[in-house]
């Protein structure tokens, strides 16, 4: 341990919150470590009179007397190759090193590096002594997985000219590359390591608009509410809506390439599902272990409220990091709920003024700073990368009312609301299709044009607007029954439950079905629309609907999600066949 410069004394202890007298010259967010043990914490609070800290660890033990030493340093993560298919705590512990000291419950005050300082990397260096480099330039690559070349990067903040330069060869995180000769003619020695604050973000040269979606195969996400690369996204739904189900889905079928997955206070035996789901699944894209892009910060419910709400801090700079090499990266929080609650809990134990349902009066702020952190920029070395975040809402009970799910609505530019109907009656993904929106829709419409067809936001609105045309024409039949409806209300009804069942229902567990490319999901709107203009034509000839449902098209045309693979799209002109078909059928029939 480095020997601590500064040191205060406590006098006061509220469970993760520790009180010091007077001023013992730290700064606000200073990484402490506070008693015998050595547990860690963080500045939050300070006066002439007291000194506030949060603690990270569980504080029973500690006593008045003891002392907290600062380190000089803000609550930062180490960043370098070996960050991505490991599992880490919520202040980047890895918990593999730690169960190896401390079996299956973190010890506290357990130290432990967040990468291993041993480990030979394959290194190949791309600058050369003479070279002027400026905050972001790539020095060196290394293969971090079979799936992402590591980039290791001068730090933001410097820059000037290579004095000295390794060659190509197996190096450890900590060893020197090259020295850098700074302005002011300082040499400054480079290694693949950064240390970056983790409540600052990393600096950017440019922000672009939305421009080009992040494509996840899911098609009510892909279709009806999409969401661009660099955007942010809420998935709020009470217990057992398919939240994190939905987040699994993403992230293993995204076009993202790397995956931040934030387990933030859930319970303990989801996060393990997690955790051994993840293990096991391949990469469909490369065939990889999924794990070899994703990073798991584990941070359960029974684990101390202040991790929890730094966790999700340690997972977006995580994120920035990589999106500063270049990559679209996709966070996955599950859930900001609890991590609003730590924060409640906090402000309680700090006697804050409480707000809506004691939430802190700054829940808001908060939560934008969070979202805000996303977005698609061009990075200091001018390459371009992303980072999107999905973050799941548990509201107490299902109420979309409350404060988090409220807030965050307006912070965030997508929200798949979940269902809990739809959960109960096995229709996954649940999301609601009425009370769900995209606001990407605009921005996003010239890249579907490009790179989909000219007619695909066209298609998407007459399926949005066939559904809200359902849900009404259902007020109406729940109190007087469905035969009474004129037979295009009834043609309503029933294209709509094709819509349901064959367009927005998706079975993650079918091989054709669980992701679906926007060619066939063009293409499954074109037949379902298609049909729906080929019988309203028939009803407006004066063609009963009965007679149209006495053939099995409508379940044939449900049945195209399962019985045309993704790679036999051709097979869809033969359904466009039978519909002509059918409509010659039955108007020879009536004739």
């Amino acid at each position: 341990m480095a020997e601590m410069e500064k040191t205060g004394i406590i006098y006061g202890i509220n469970g993760p919150v520790i009180h010091l007298e007077g001023d013992p010259g730290f700064q606000m967010n200073e990484m402490v470590y506070v008693g015998e043990e050595r547990l860690v914490g963080e500045v939050i609070g300070l006066t002439a009179e007291k000194t506030i800290i949060q603690v990270y660890e569980e504080t029973s033990g500690i006593k008045p007397g003891q002392l907290v030493y600062g380190t000089g340093a803000p609550v930062s993560v180490t960043l370098a190759p070996g960050i991505l298919s490991n599992i880490f705590d919520g202040i980047e512990r890895p918990l593999s090193e730690i169960a190896k000291s401390g079996g299956h419950y973190i010890n506290r005050g357990v130290n432990v590096d967040s990468l291993s300082p041993d480990k030979l990397w394959d290194t190949h260096i791309t600058v050369k002594k003479g070279d002027y480099l400026l905050p972001g330039t790539i020095i060196a690559q290394v293969q971090e997985t079979k799936a992402i070349v590591h980039k290791v990067m001068v730090p933001p903040s410097l820059e000037g000219y290579v004095l000295d330069v390794v060659n190509d060869g197996r190096y450890t995180i900590h060893d020197t590359l090259l020295t850098l000769q700074l302005s002011d003619g300082t040499e400054k020695p480079l290694t693949m390591t950064q240390k970056w604050p983790i409540r600052v973000p990393r600096p950017t040269a440019k922000r672009f608009p939305a421009t080009c979606p992040l494509i996840t195969g899911q098609r009510i996400l892909d279709t009806l509410f999409p969401l661009a690369k660099g955007g942010t996204a809420a998935i709020p739904g009470g217990f057992g809506t398919g939240k994190t189900m939905t987040q699994h889905q993403i992230a293993k079928w995204s076009d993202a390439d790397i995956i931040i997955y934030i387990g933030c206070g859930e319970r303990g035996n989801e996060m393990t599902q997690v955790l051994e789901e993840f293990s096991q699944l391949i990469d469909p894209k490369s065939g990889n272990p999924l794990l070899d892009r994703t990073t798991l910060i584990a941070n359960t419910s029974n684990m101390p409220v202040a991790a929890r709400e730094a966790s999700l801090y340690s997972g977006l700079t995580l994120a920035e990091y990589y999106r500063d090499m270049g990559y679209h990266v996709a966070i996955m929080a599950d859930s900001t709920s609890r991590w609003a609650e730590a924060l409640r809990e906090l402000s309680g134990r700090l006697e804050e003024m409480p707000a809506e349902e004691g939430f802190p009066a700054y829940l808001a702020s908060r939560l934008s700073a969070f979202y805000e952190r996303a977005g698609m920029m061009q990075n200091l070395n001018g390459t371009e990368g992303s980072v999107s975040i999905i973050g799941a809402v548990s509201p107490q009970g299902g109420d979309f009312s409350e404060p988090v799910t409220q807030n965050t609505k307006r912070f965030v530019r997508c929200f798949w609301g979940l269902d809990k109907s739809l959960a109960y009656a096995r229709h996954f993904p649940a999301i609601n299709w009425l009370t769900s929106y995209s606001e990407y829709i605009s921005d996003l419409a010239p890249w579907y044009t490009d790179h989909v067809d000219k007619r695909f936001i066209d298609y998407r609105n007459q399926i949005v607007s066939l559904m809200t045309q359902e849900s009404s024409l259902m007020e109406i039949v729940k109190l007087i029954g469905a035969d009474v409806l004129p037979d295009d209300q009834k043609l309503i009804l029933e294209i709509s439950r094709v819509i349901r069942v064959g367009f927005l229902q998706q079975n993650a567990f079918h091989k054709d079905d669980t992701c679906v490319s926007l060619e066939k999901q063009f293409k499954m709107m074109e037949v379902i629309l298609y049909l729906y203009q080929r019988s309203r034509s028939l009803i407006s000839m004066g063609m009963p609907m009965s007679v149209l449902k006495e053939d099995s098209i409508f379940d044939k045309v449900v049945s195209i999600k399962y019985d045309v693979p993704n790679d036999r799209l051709d097979l869809m002109k033969t359904y466009m066949e039978q519909i002509d078909q059918f409509y010659d059928n039955v108007v020879a029939r009536n004739a």
